[in-house]
């Protein structure tokens, strides 16, 4: 198969979707990979290490959409790149369509059959293709969120762990998962007073028998985020329903409740955000302010440390993206229940039930996709 990888287009996207590594084992398997020059650039990638791996070096992103029998990206495909797919041609990327009707509406127009990362499974019920840039954005929260706080960015002038005789900042993590986790790891670590929400009896089980001394947790009820905000200088939006749109829990009545200069983090962004008042920014502007309330909603957070995210993303996607070149989409997916559940588009039809009730569409199993 003729494996195609683009530079990134999106603003201050350094991840590469296809690692020299990676890109190696490609080819042993037989492949012919194509990198766009330069696409390794930002994650310290030089065209030389993809050509010693035995890939070759494309002129332009056209040359490569129109060479490739499938794409591997890493973020979303921005209109240009939508423009560029065609009839039964793989893309094999994050999509994140629920809270984007625009790019829905180009994938199904393309004919291409799309893969999301975010929606592939695995066996213990987890998102293995999610799991490793969730690590990165939770790690990453606390610490822009004290950059945030910081009295030059507008924030409450608060240092994260405090010093001694003066109390530390207080944390509210939404969200007990992966990024939850790690994002209190990370700001109890740093000295923060934190607290971590969920809704998943087990899963506090598990926090406070794993991280008890570190950080406290409860119960992720409306009423206990209302009295919890109130105290926090910094909340971590860190809630994920699979494939659908982020619910949104904290409202903008709310945020005259918190204290002014404090911040939100907003990891939840990629899927339209948990606060009513999230819209997605970037890292050459990553804030804004409502109500006195400074917002960080980074679309793509783990790009800000691309070469780490590139590894840990290409270890997690290669097995998967050798399963799609080895056998064919059709016949890795119908193998692979866990892979067919990263189809979200095939052939001009809806593949993901979450997407199709979050934006009003029509939609097919991906079962009846692999019958098509």
């Amino acid at each position: 198969m003729k494996i195609g990888c683009p530079k990134e287009i999106k603003p201050q996207e350094f991840r590469v979707g296809i690692t020299p590594n990676a890109a190696h084992e490609a080819v042993l398997h037989g492949h012919e990979v194509l990198i766009e020059t330069g696409a390794g650039m930002g994650s310290g990638f030089a065209d030389a290490d993809y050509v010693a791996a035995g890939a070759k070096i494309a002129a332009s992103a056209e040359a490569v959409f129109a060479a490739a029998e499938m794409i591997v990206k890493v973020k979303e495909p921005q209109p240009a790149e939508r423009a560029r797919l065609r009839q039964g041609q793989v893309l094999f990327t994050y999509l994140h369509l629920a809270p984007d009707p625009a790019q829905t509406a180009d994938l199904l127009k393309s004919g291409a059959t799309c893969i999301a990362y975010e929606t592939v499974t695995d066996r213990m019920g987890g998102l293995p293709l999610l799991a490793p840039m969730s690590e990165v954005a939770g790690r990453l929260a606390p610490q822009v969120g004290a950059w945030t706080l910081q009295k030059a960015n507008g924030g409450r002038g608060v240092l994260l762990g405090g010093v001694p005789g003066v109390a530390p900042a207080k944390v509210v993590v939404i969200g007990g998962g992966v990024v939850g986790t790690h994002a209190a790891r990370v700001a109890a670590g740093m000295g923060a007073d934190v607290t971590v929400l969920d809704r998943s009896l087990p899963r506090l089980r598990y926090l406070d028998d794993v991280f008890g001394r570190d950080f406290k947790t409860a119960y992720a009820s409306a009423g206990n985020i209302a009295d919890l905000i109130v105290e926090a200088d910094m909340v971590i939006g860190a809630v994920l329903v699979p494939g659908a749109a982020a619910p949104k829990l904290i409202s903008r009545a709310q945020l005259k409740t918190m204290k002014p200069g404090s911040a939100l983090v907003d990891v939840a962004i990629d899927q339209g955000g948990c606060f009513e008042t999230s819209h997605a920014t970037t890292h050459q502007d990553p804030i804004y302010e409502v109500d006195g309330v400074l917002h960080y909603c980074v679309a793509n957070m783990p790009g800000a440390v691309a070469r780490t995210s590139t590894l840990a993303l290409g270890n997690a996607t290669l097995p998967f993206m050798l399963a799609l070149a080895d056998k064919g989409w059709k016949q890795a997916c119908a193998d692979d229940a866990h892979l067919l559940a990263g189809l979200n588009v095939h052939a001009g039809k809806l593949t993901y039930a979450a997407v199709g009730e979050a934006l009003g569409l029509p939609f097919i199993t991906p079962q009846a996709a692999l019958a098509m």
